[in-house]
């Protein structure tokens, strides 16, 4: 799947749209997913080979995108990427980058102004980034008609109240003073906790790990499931071995347990699992299996 490419496929009434950004190499396997054995990614080359992993390069490949989800009449996206021109300087591939999201949605039919709900499912640099555009020097929503769902204990740790993520990395300032802080200032920001319900086929809940806020949005309509994990999943090997976190993950123990509920409920709900980075085909159905889960059907 290229750039500026457009996937839909319907959930019951409810219909997805998959934006891609950028598709291509994110790092090596096992930087990406450290606990991963070399031997595990081999065994499955044939599932993982060549859209999520590179073998001959051991790289593991990822996408950068943004999910569209129409739902009772209401446009909600979920999640924002990286946005343009962020002061990223403790990652090069996010510093200042060029991107172009507000274009790449009016091209695949979703105007800015007519996004009614920005869901982002964690706070992190390429999440949020989108949710504010340059305005002449100030920050403003990019969205402007649209309410802004923000997970309450990621805007705690990662907003002033919490040291801006406890001051370990600087571009956590960064990224909530130019990305979040100025839709609270706009007065377009929901905090929930708990569980959120959107309407009768979006429900908001709590998947911590990743981040302390990072959550699950879950679809169901007429008898179809999905559920949008966020960075719950960096690689299908971490859905082989769920007790594999990512090296992003702020507490691996907690995320590994998080992303074994999750697959469990996925894999009896036969839901359509929707990560926010894989690559290839983006979404996919799982099984149990006797260590793990298996990889059942992508999305078409």
């Amino acid at each position: 799947m290229a750039e500026d490419t457009v996937q839909k496929f319907m959930i019951g009434d409810v219909e997805v749209l998959r934006v891609v950004e950028w598709q291509g190499p994110l790092a090596p396997a096992r930087r990406l997913v450290p606990d991963s054995r070399p031997e595990l990614w081999r065994e499955h080359e044939d599932q993982l080979a060549p859209g999520h992993w590179q073998p001959a390069e051991d790289l593991a490949v990822a996408a950068l995108q943004t999910w569209v989800v129409r739902s009772g009449g209401r446009t909600v996206l979920v999640d924002t990427g990286v946005g343009r021109d962020r002061e990223r300087p403790a990652n090069p591939r996010f510093h200042r980058r060029d991107g172009d999201l507000p274009g790449r949605l009016r091209r695949a039919g979703v105007d800015p102004a007519d996004v009614d709900l920005v869901v982002n499912t964690h706070i992190h640099a390429d999440h949020v980034g989108w949710n504010t555009r340059d305005a002449g020097g100030t920050w403003v929503p990019t969205f402007p008609n649209a309410r802004y769902l923000l997970p309450a204990a990621d805007d705690h740790h990662f907003g002033p109240e919490g040291g801006y993520g406890g001051g370990v990395r600087v571009d956590d300032r960064l990224l909530y003073e130019d990305s979040v802080a100025p839709v609270h200032r706009a007065g377009q920001a929901r905090v929930w906790e708990g569980e959120h319900r959107i309407d009768e086929h979006l429900v908001l809940a709590p998947a911590p790990g990743h981040t302390p806020g990072s959550s699950v949005l879950r679809v169901a309509s007429r008898g179809e499931r999905a559920v949008f994990v966020g960075d719950l999943l960096h690689s299908p090997v971490q859905i082989l071995r769920p007790e594999c976190s990512s090296c992003f993950c702020l507490d691996p123990r907690q995320a590994a347990a998080t992303r074994r509920r999750e697959l469990e409920r996925a894999a009896a709900d036969r839901a359509l699992v929707v990560p926010a980075h894989f690559a290839g085909a983006g979404a996919v159905e799982v099984r149990k299996a006797r260590d793990g889960f298996t990889l059942h059907r992508w999305a078409a």
